[in-house]
């Protein structure tokens, strides 16, 4: 009797303190940023190992073609050069954003702003005179 009592007594604290550890538990951050080492040239970013590095179309680097992989990015963190806005739909909290990245077979291309887990907003814009200016 006193061993089950005991054992009935040790499963319930241990029940009780992952019941508190579930309501303790610290809500999810916004992920950290990507960064870059030299002024800017290439911003590292943690991301997907794995992840496919979408083609260009035609001869213009600035649209990624959602429908042609030309290599993969195993690295992690890999670095990129700047990101595009206002393309084909990726979803996520950046649905049209794409960042042009070279994959790991030399290959230059986009990858999807989903599959990387760092911020991307830090990135530079690959065409900055392209974006929207402010009216006056």
């Amino acid at each position: 009797m006193r061993v089950h009592k005991k054992l009935g007594t040790a499963l319930a604290t241990a029940a009780l303190a992952v019941g508190f550890g579930a309501v303790a538990a610290p809500s999810a951050h916004a992920a950290a940023g990507c960064w870059t080492n030299d002024g800017g040239i290439k911003w590292y970013c943690n991301n997907v190992s794995g992840a496919a590095v979408y083609g260009i179309i035609g001869n213009n680097h600035s649209y990624p073609d959602p429908d042609k992989i030309v290599g993969h990015m195993y690295s992690n963190p890999s670095w990129f050069y700047c990101k595009e806005d206002g393309q084909a739909w990726v979803g996520g909290p950046h649905p049209t954003r794409w960042l042009m990245t070279v994959a790991d077979n030399g290959q230059l291309g986009f990858m999807k702003d989903t599959a990387i887990y760092s911020e991307t907003d830090p990135v530079q814009n690959c065409y900055p005179s392209l974006q929207a200016t402010p009216t006056r």
